[in-house]
């Protein structure tokens, strides 16, 4: 009989800061780590390549940071996205990983999973930015949906951040079957205490509970990811003073097991590293025989989710194509049968 056991690594380390390139090699580098170690999957934080914009929570407006982060952004079909596939095919690795996508210099909350083929399984963007994150980040259409993809030993899912607090998202995500949940995360401050004005929700604390509730609700094991800051974070992009991330700190990577409990043992906050734990895929079985809320645990004649998967486009044609346009049919996301008009030169 194969083994059900499954060895998965998590990131837990400082991107270099608005820096394609300097983070593709980092990125590398980890993947390397993460398989020289045994580990089948390793998982990288919200917005890893080329670093989360933690800039955002100090001052909303900052016209030349924000032009280095577009430029400094990560493309789908780029060269550098070919490294990391690369990377992943010789180590012989799944990688999950978070990035700003840039596409015609819009910018998405992004991940990608990538097979140990080196082949994208998935690739996915937040449903909507959290807060101030729309002063850079714009809206997913159907690419938020599609949440799982399918690797050799399991079902794989992943959401960003407050995502985990979208419930209907969530059950969409659960009920693609996922057994394996990436939840990625930026650097996160650690709560003020009782009378503090910031939000414990979005504190290390909070963001932890939500991974580790997560990992009960969907009885799927969860890679909890966070990236960490540093001195010399803070001062390049200028977050001292600020509510979030304006310290050094921030690293709070974890693994939970499908009934919520912690594998792991914590690195320290400002310690880089990658945690691992194997995984007994046997334990989902036992954990839904208690509650499965997609499986026997579920009502769906009194109460189901509608999604609409159709991505949206900015032009539409209907009817038949009018004289001087020809169709010519792009590379579709999945689900999709939409078409692009070009004007016929």
């Amino acid at each position: 009989m194969a083994s059900s056991r499954i060895r998965v690594a998590v990131t837990q380390a400082e991107p270099v800061w608005l820096d394609l390139k300097a983070t593709i090699q980092k990125t590398c580098k980890l993947i390397k780590e993460a398989a020289e170690n045994g580990a089948q999957m390793v998982a990288f934080p919200e917005c890893w390549v080329p670093g989360y914009p933690c800039w955002i929570w100090t001052r909303a407006l900052d016209f030349d940071l924000n032009v280095q982060y577009v430029k400094n952004s990560l493309r789908l079909t780029s060269p550098e996205m070919l490294m990391i596939r690369s990377c992943a095919r010789e180590n012989s690795i799944a990688v999950s990983m978070g990035f700003s996508e840039n596409d015609d210099d819009s910018l998405y909350i992004a991940q990608v999973l990538i097979g140990s083929n080196g082949e994208i399984k998935l690739h996915r963007r937040k449903m909507k930015p959290t807060h101030l994150e729309r002063t850079i980040f714009g809206d997913a259409s159907a690419q938020c949906l599609d949440v799982v993809g399918q690797l050799p030993f399991a079902r794989v899912g992943q959401l960003s951040c407050w995502e985990h607090t979208q419930p209907l998202l969530k059950f969409n995500a659960m009920a693609q079957r996922e057994q394996i949940h990436v939840a990625a995360w930026p650097s996160l401050t650690p709560h003020s205490g009782v009378e503090g004005k910031d939000l414990w929700s979005m504190s290390a604390e909070g963001c932890q509970a939500l991974s580790a509730v997560y990992a009960i609700e969907a009885s799927a094991f969860v890679l909890h990811s966070t990236a960490l800051i540093t001195a010399e974070g803070v001062k390049v992009l200028g977050t001292a003073g600020g509510p979030l991330m304006s310290s050094p700190g921030g690293g709070t990577s974890a693994i939970f097991g499908p009934d919520g409990r912690r594998l792991t043992q914590p690195l320290g906050d400002t310690e880089e590293g990658i945690l691992y734990a194997d995984l007994d895929m046997d334990e989902i079985v036992r954990i839904k025989g208690f509650a499965h809320c997609t499986g026997h645990y579920s009502r769906p004649d009194l109460m189901w989710l509608g999604v609409d998967r159709n991505l949206k486009k900015l032009v539409k044609g209907a009817g038949s194509a009018s004289e001087g346009l020809v169709v010519e049919e792009e590379e579709k996301e999945k689900g999709t049968d939409d078409f692009v008009f070009f004007e016929r030169a």
